[in-house]
């Protein structure tokens, strides 16, 4: 089974792929999708979709597991975050892959065991956890590796 996890963003979109075998990771690989900020948010959103058909078409993940919006100060990036997100679910949507959502706390106590971790936490669980060499390039790609982990945590016992 392969899971494709993904940290949404309108400028920059984490993934990660776990490999998963008789419910143990066997492989692991992350990126982040950068996007040209100077484009509006309309072509961004068109360079995201496309990107993140390829990262489909490439891998051909069993399953996506995406990071739900959460709200902070700023209403008018979570709204433009629900654009990425959308345009996102839609491209694993027309590939036919099934689609989990997980918000930042689940994914923090799934990786870490405490909701309230800090991105750093995260970031050095998630190369302890996966045996990683190195830490991922980006923190966009970390956070996807543990949305990905956190769907395989969640569903282990259900994974053959």
């Amino acid at each position: 089974m392969i899971i494709l996890g993904i940290d949404p963003g309108s400028y920059n979109v984490g993934y990660g792929i776990l490999q998963v075998e008789k419910r143990k990771i066997i492989a692991a690989g992350c990126g982040t999708i950068k996007v040209k900020q100077k484009l509006q948010l309309a072509e961004r959103l068109v360079q995201i979709h496309s990107e993140v058909a390829k990262i489909l078409t490439e891998y051909k993940p069993d399953i996506a597991a995406i990071e739900t919006i959460f709200y902070g100060k700023n209403i008018k990036s979570a709204f433009t975050l629900g654009h990425a997100r959308g345009v996102i679910m839609l491209a694993i949507a027309q590939q036919h892959v099934e689609i989990a959502g997980y918000s930042p706390r689940e994914v923090k106590k799934s990786v870490v065991g405490n909701g309230n971790a800090s991105k750093e936490q995260v970031e050095y669980m998630i190369q302890k956890i996966l045996n990683l060499s190195n830490k991922p390039k980006t923190q966009d790609a970390s956070d996807a590796l543990a949305i990905a982990l956190c769907h395989f945590n969640r569903n282990k016992f259900k994974i053959k």
